[in-house]
């Protein structure tokens, strides 16, 4: 999963993302507001962490010109304890949350959590699909009860999957996801990561759509809920 993080105070923008980055999410960083906006303007995320009072353009106009662009990533702002104002005018302008500061790490990690779930329709930060299960609050993934070791890049792409469990999603919208802007972004790599997946979870859970991508969904099942076909693809 992918995230944004538009805060101009440095070290706090250092702090959140760091957090984010060790809690297994790609993270692009912004420290003012004409950044942000373009970036988020540009860039498909996850979510977004948006501090309210940017220089040069500020976050409440950052939220409705994305809106109005039709950007409907989750939003979380930011925003100093006694400007109460500054919450209704976000909240109008389209945010999903938002944290007074100063604020835990851990509340702000948890409300993301439960952002991107909302937006995937997801209750619980607990997925599961036939025998695999992936934990996000504790970042473990386990298969018939016990515990499969994974790479960052193999977690954040089963979470992915996760999310959008019983959709097609392609191999450019994975590597967007997967990598942060900076990466030099092969999607030919997406089939390593997939391949050596399959062989660690070591069930039939991820699924090959030809000339689309990948989907995920429990053995013996489609993505519309039906029995598989026997012939169906399952390379990479």
């Amino acid at each position: 999963m992918r995230l944004l993080v538009v805060e101009d105070d440095s070290d706090l923008n250092r702090q959140i993302a760091g957090a984010l980055e060790r809690a297994g999410y790609v993270v692009d960083r912004a420290f003012d507001g004409e950044e942000g906006w373009f970036l988020g303007d540009t860039e498909p995320y996850d979510g977004v962490v948006l501090d309210v009072g940017l220089p040069r353009k500020d976050g409440v106009s950052v939220l409705v010109d994305w809106r109005a662009a039709g950007r409907a990533m989750p939003v979380l702002i930011l925003t100093a304890r006694d400007r109460w104002g500054e919450k209704v005018q976000a909240f109008d302008a389209g945010a999903d949350d938002y944290l007074t500061k100063p604020f835990h790490i851990e509340e702000l990690l948890a409300r993301l959590r439960a952002l991107m779930r909302r937006a995937a329709g997801h209750a619980t930060s607990v997925f599961a699909c036939g025998p695999v299960k992936l934990d996000e609050r504790a970042g473990k993934v386990l298969v018939d009860g016990v515990a499969v070791k994974l790479t960052s890049h193999e977690y954040r792409l089963l979470a992915y999957l996760m999310h959008h469990q019983g959709k097609v999603v392609s191999r450019a919208e994975i590597v967007e996801h997967l990598y942060d802007q900076d990466f030099d972004r092969d999607s030919n790599t997406i089939e390593v990561f997939v391949g050596r997946l399959r062989k660690k979870l070591g069930v039939e859970v991820i699924r090959t759509v030809r000339g689309l991508g990948y989907v995920l969904e429990a053995p013996g099942e489609s993505a519309s809920g039906q029995r598989r076909p026997a012939d169906s693809s399952h390379g990479a």
